[in-house]
């Protein structure tokens, strides 16, 4: 089964779209966070991150990002897109010219037959990978443990967010049209109260 540019295209979008739908449904801003005007940046390049994730987890390797043409980049954002395989792609906003990472994306396109759950547990090894690479503190055990938790929370929800820290997990579950799991970083805040406390 071959999926065709049209596909990938598609696949990388999910998670826009989804963010933009949700958004109209709760009256919130109809951009994705990463998308705003200083929207913080991961501090790795996207080839840095590359060759730490493909060194760390040599069964689940990333191939080369490549750039996608898309009407809705901006001057300060590129986005970009690996094909895993038939059904599984890495994509990435990356912030233009230093090429640090905004958002990191796995998405699934969902296949029928007998391979689908050897697919889906391939699926979820990558983003459970992704999780820990953005979440190092945690073993690859809890990242797993939370990769299901919050895949179990966004389940049939169009867009579903968990903050921890300072990075933001995204779910975007479209059903059969896919399955979408992003690792984005957010900007820190001093609460009131601490900033009254001194």
């Amino acid at each position: 089964m071959k999926i065709s540019a049209h596909s990938l295209l598609l696949s990388v979008t999910l998670l826009g779209a989804s963010l933009a739908l949700h958004a109209a449904e709760t009256s919130a801003p109809a951009t994705a966070p990463y998308l705003l005007a200083g929207a913080p940046s991961f501090d790795q390049s996207i080839s840095q991150f590359r060759e730490a994730f493909n060194r760390d987890n040599p069964t689940l390797a990333l191939d080369e990002f490549r750039a996608i043409d898309g009407a809705r980049d901006t001057p300060t954002l590129t986005r970009a897109a690996s094909k895993i395989n038939e059904n599984l792609y890495a994509s990435t906003a990356l912030e233009r010219g230093t090429l640090k990472i905004k958002s990191m994306q796995i998405t699934w396109l969902p296949i029928q037959g007998p391979e689908q759950k050897a697919a889906k547990a391939k699926a979820q090894e990558y983003m459970s990978a992704i999780l820990h690479a953005f979440t190092p503190a945690l073993t690859k055990a809890q990242s797993q443990q939370k990769l299901q938790k919050l895949l179990a929370a966004g389940k049939n929800k169009r867009y579903y967010t968990d903050t921890e820290g300072a990075v933001r997990y995204v779910v975007a579950d479209n059903g059969e049209k896919g399955l979408t799991f992003a690792v984005e970083p957010i900007k820190l805040a001093l609460s009131d109260s601490l900033g009254g406390a001194n």
